[in-house]
C-alpha cells in the first residue's frame, strides 16, 4: 500500500471534519461510529489491534450492539473497519472489504481525510437501513476521532 501522508497529528480543522462526518452519519440511525487513530499498531494484526480499540472504547456497549469502529494505524499503514454483532449480522458478507477498498482508494491518493468521512457516510447508510433514528435515540458515545 502506497499511501501519500505521513502527517503524525491531525489539525485541528481535519478533526472537526471527522466529528461532523461522523454527526451527520448518525443523525438518521441509532448506530454508534467512532475513529481510532494512531501512529503504529501493536500487536502487529490489525484486526487484534481494532477489536482491542474497539473494547477500549467501549463500544461493546451500545444497546443495540450497534457500534462500528474505523481503525488507522498511520505510520505502518493499516486500516480495519469492525463492526459490533448487532450490525454485523445485517451487512451484506462483502459490505466492511468494500468500505475498506473505498479508503484504500482515498488513501493511496494521500486523501486520508476524505476517505475516512466517505467511509463513515457509506456506514451511516447501512446502519440507518438497519438502525434507524428513533425519537428517543441518544448518543452513547463521543463523535470525537480518537488519537492514541
Amino acid at each position: 500500500m502506497n499511501w501519500i501522508f505521513s502527517k503524525p497529528h491531525f489539525t485541528k480543522a481535519e478533526k472537526e471534519t471527522i466529528r461532523l462526518a461522523i454527526q451527520q452519519a448518525e443523525t438518521n440511525t441509532s448506530g454508534e461510529i467512532r475513529v481510532y487513530v494512531e501512529n503504529k499498531c501493536k500487536p502487529e494484526n490489525v484486526l487484534d489491534r481494532a477489536a482491542e480499540c474497539f473494547y477500549k472504547l467501549e463500544m461493546q456497549n451500545t444497546e443495540l450492539k450497534n457500534g462500528v469502529l474505523i481503525y488507522i494505524a498511520i505510520k505502518d499503514k493499516k486500516f480495519a473497519i469492525i463492526g459490533d454483532a448487532g450490525i454485523n449480522n445485517l451487512v451484506s458478507e462483502n459490505f466492511w472489504d468494500s468500505e475498506k477498498q473505498r479508503m484504500q482508494t482515498y488513501f493511496k491518493s494521500g486523501k486520508i481525510i476524505e476517505g475516512i468521512a466517505a467511509t463513515v457516510t457509506q456506514v451511516g447508510q447501512q446502519l440507518q437501513q438497519f438502525f434507524p433514528y428513533q425519537a428517543d435515540d441518544k448518543n452513547e458515545l463521543s463523535d470525537d476521532m480518537v488519537i492514541g
